[in-house]
């Protein structure tokens, strides 16, 4: 059985109980991919404690995160939703939040538990350093590029994970049931010097670019930031993303 989020804090407990770390994976057609992030999860020691939030309960998804050993929740559409009630449903200290399509690296559970321990770390967050499932010298640059951007701006994309304090989530107001840019709005309401780098790897696949060309998307997602930033709603941002 899963969880409807909606009705989840009248219906449903939350937890079994309370555990220092949560990781919510917000799911859409991801029974291929999630497999791999949780094992890598389970490898790294940190998914004792997984939400899978899908936006529909007949996905496919539901029954590979059921057989896996995931908490199915089910929000409305969109990550931005999923994310806000996958959070919603979680009992713990700390969240990651993790995209289906990506894999942890070696090493990332021990850099998640020793910034956890830290107690300056509080009030900040984390992310990995993105690499993608695609070794062509075109995926390595735009990788490259992507982390110089978290570094030199303050903006981690989804993709690179999210590690945040529960309470410190709770205070800036968790992720926004937004269609697109959910976690660009979070990561600015952070603000860059609260935002530190993890020394670990997230492998994030690279269908979309592969698909779109290694060009054509990462200045598609360009003009898509510098629409959101200008102001333009969210559902006019995602036209142009789609």
């Amino acid at each position: 059985m899963f969880e409807h989020a909606p009705s989840l804090p009248r219906r449903f407990p939350l937890a079994d109980s309370f555990s220092a770390l949560a990781v919510v994976v917000p799911a859409k057609d991801a029974a291929d991919s999630l497999p791999a992030a949780l094992a890598a999860l389970a490898r790294e020691g940190l998914g004792g404690n997984t939400v899978v939030a899908v936006g529909d309960e007949t996905d496919p998804t539901v029954a590979v995160a059921q057989g896996l050993g995931a908490r199915v929740v089910v929000a409305p559409p969109g990550r931005g939703p999923q994310l806000m009630m996958g959070a919603g449903a979680a009992v713990a200290a700390w969240f990651l939040f993790l995209h289906a399509d990506t894999v942890l690296g070696p090493g990332a559970g021990a850099a998640v538990r020793a910034f956890m321990a830290d107690p300056a770390n509080a009030e900040k967050a984390a992310y990995f350093r993105l690499a993608f499932d695609d070794d062509s010298p075109a995926a390595r640059r735009v990788a490259r590029f992507a982390n110089w951007r978290a570094k030199a701006f303050g903006l981690p994309y989804g993709d690179q994970g999210l590690l945040i304090a529960a309470p410190f989530h709770r205070r800036l107001g968790g992720y926004r049931p937004l269609p697109l840019m959910e976690d660009v709005d979070l990561v600015r309401r952070i603000g860059k010097a609260r935002l530190v780098e993890l020394d670990a790897v997230a492998v994030t696949s690279a269908a979309r670019y592969r698909q779109d060309g290694y060009i054509l998307r990462p200045l598609r997602n360009l003009f898509c930031l510098g629409l959101w930033f200008l102001g333009a709603p969210p559902r006019i941002v995602k036209r142009f993303y789609a």
